[in-house]
């Protein structure tokens, strides 16, 4: 039986796929452009600005209205926290096989990640799901963070001291204002 959800995505994507017009772009992002015009990182004539986004998988955060990316501009990766270290898989598959050229970590206000630490959520894992579930994750850390601009600084300095991403990748770092809209560059 489909529920509301399910439903509600089929008639959604109806919609959306009968004005679809982007079927022929190519797999790897392909608009010359930056997020911020006043960011250090934008590069006036460059060839290429290929970019790639990691950011918290909060539902109040739509990456391509807040920060300008049209589709085919940017890969975007999206996890808890929007955490660097959960990213490192894909973001080394979008710089060495889909040429991206620069990173930028955004985390925002209001993030869960910050309400936490690993011992509550590994208390509620146990209590919702059983000792089996917490014995199945017993070496996850969930990577909550206490302070915000810190959690963005951190992420930036993993990402630039990993050996798997190259120190010609331009990476920076971002807090989203999930109360006013407004992003503000931390690093």
């Amino acid at each position: 039986m489909a529920t509301s959800t399910l439903k509600n995505l089929v008639e959604k994507n109806e919609k959306y796929r009968s004005t679809f017009k982007n079927g022929d772009l190519g797999s790897p992002p392909a608009k010359k452009y930056a997020v911020a015009e006043d960011s250090p990182n934008h590069r006036e004539g460059a060839d290429r600005l290929w970019e790639t986004s990691v950011t918290c998988m909060d539902a109040r955060i739509d990456p391509a209205a807040a920060f300008g990316i049209d589709i085919g501009d940017a890969h975007v990766i999206r996890n808890a926290g929007g955490n660097a270290r959960d990213a490192i898989r894909s973001l080394v598959i979008s710089e060495q096989l889909l040429g991206t050229n620069e990173i930028l970590v955004i985390k925002h206000t209001g993030c869960g990640m910050l309400k936490f630490k690993n011992e509550d959520i590994r208390a509620v894992i146990e209590s919702e799901l059983g000792p089996e579930a917490l014995e199945e994750l017993a070496g996850l850390d969930f990577q909550p963070f206490p302070h915000l601009e810190d959690g963005v600084k951190d992420d930036v300095e993993y990402l630039k001291r990993s050996k798997a991403i190259p120190d010609s990748v331009v990476i920076s770092g971002w807090v989203y204002e999930v109360e006013s809209g407004k992003v503000s560059q931390i690093v």
